[in-house]
């Protein structure tokens, strides 16, 4: 169970609240998106900026969803050989896969905040008529790597001490969803929305 693992009791409300807002601004965008449809067809209109704000909100979209992919383990994962080897194997290629995700992370949440100094110092705009000071979604885009930064590092310190302590259970937190966990999970989902799969 999901809930035996300390990390993710501790990051999972935050992280999940994190993929929630960036959800709530995918939605914003499309309200704006179509509203931009409605009036360049029957007006001749456009609200200017709304390709803008698609690029910035994907790129929170996507820094705020790290870290709750991460904890759910929805990251794509290749499971030819893993499947194939003992429990062993299998932990030390968790270990490595946690510890390479952690070293990106940390590389992206820097090279985000350098670019968002560099914003700062030069008091950077966008291209565009808005011209939008790049700091503003710059800040929410670093807020998001460092988040995901933090998450991932604990991660691997804590798949490291498991390593030593409890292989089984580092495979069981950080290793690949078996087929029982997803099926888990769809009964669960069942179990608290009983109308979610009717037609």
């Amino acid at each position: 169970m999901k809930d035996d693992n300390p990390v993710s009791r501790l990051l999972l409300p935050p992280a999940r609240l994190m993929a929630l807002l960036a959800g709530y601004l995918l939605l914003s965008l499309s309200f704006l998106v179509a509203a931009e449809v409605v009036l360049r067809s029957a007006f001749n209109l456009s609200l200017q900026g709304s390709d803008e704000f698609g690029g910035y909100t994907l790129a929170v979209l996507a820094a705020f969803g790290f870290s709750y992919a991460l904890l759910e383990r929805a990251h794509t994962r290749v499971e030819i050989l893993i499947e194939r080897v003992g429990t062993g194997p299998q932990a030390l290629l968790n270990l490595v896969s946690c510890w390479c995700i952690a070293l990106m992370a940390l590389f992206m949440a820097w090279r985000s905040y350098a670019a968002l100094m560099e914003s700062v110092e030069y008091g950077s705009l966008s291209g565009t008529p808005l011209m939008t000071p790049l700091w503003q979604p710059q800040l929410a885009w670093f807020i998001g790597l460092l988040f995901f930064a933090a998450v991932a590092s604990i991660i691997a310190i804590h798949a490291l001490i498991l390593m030593v302590s409890d292989r089984r259970r580092l495979n069981r937190f950080y290793g690949m969803k078996t087929l029982e966990e997803i099926i888990d999970e769809e009964r669960v989902e069942l179990h608290d929305d009983p109308g979610a799969f009717r037609g």
